[in-house]
């Protein structure tokens, strides 16, 4: 369902889905740069979010401050970050007993990880196309979190090498998986990053929920 949340700098507009079968966990798919034509519904989160709704996770999507219906304007990741943590809170109070886990896409992902470091709640972290070009993803190195990257090995923000060299200095659990010839937006290669996230997801769940 589509609704508004309250968020920091006014109501924020989200889509929230429940698993047709669930399995005790929740996830928060934060979407790429809104200045650049981000919102919650770009194909790449929409596919993250199938994938996770095919795991037993119930999903909830949202649009950042000034993008659709979301009040308020862009605020240089800091205010972005505020209502990830808004969207958090949301899926704390509709699910306080599970297991919740984020995931962003380029820039989604450098806002959504800093709001889950803030959750105790949040048990794992799924990255795709991490944009290490334009953001710091220094923070990830002290994270015990589990971690995945997706990212394309053509992708014009976010090197192979400098993922490579991000997840060297993180600390287990982790895993990456790269799609030859991808580039950022996964043009051309939409059924490889399908497959890619499913077993991210799977490898998410088996990290992150009881056994």
């Amino acid at each position: 369902m589509t609704f508004l949340l309250d968020g920091p700098a006014g109501p924020l507009e989200a889509l929230y889905t429940r698993a047709p079968n669930p399995r005790g966990w929740a996830a928060l798919v934060c979407h790429p740069h809104p200045v650049f034509g981000g919102t919650m519904h770009n194909r790449v989160v929409y596919r993250t979010a199938k994938a996770f709704l095919a795991g037993g996770a119930h999903v909830l999507r949202f649009n950042f401050r000034g993008v659709g219906a979301s009040r308020g304007g862009y605020d240089g990741g800091i205010g972005e970050q505020a209502d990830a943590a808004a969207a958090l809170a949301f899926l704390q109070a509709q699910h306080p007993q599970e297991v919740l886990v984020v995931a962003g896409f380029s820039f989604g992902s450098w806002v959504g990880f800093q709001a889950a470091l803030r959750c105790p709640q949040v048990r794992g972290l799924l990255g795709v196309g991490v944009p290490t070009f334009r953001f710091d993803f220094s923070f990830l190195h002290r994270v015990t979190l589990p971690k995945w990257i997706i990212q394309g090995d053509a992708d014009e923000f976010g090197p192979a090498a400098d993922v490579e060299a991000l997840l060297a200095r993180c600390q287990e659990p982790k895993g990456r998986t790269f799609i030859p010839r991808a580039n950022h937006f996964f043009d051309e290669h939409q059924t490889e990053l399908a497959d890619a996230l499913a077993a991210a997801v799977a490898w998410l769940q088996r990290q992150s929920l009881p056994a």
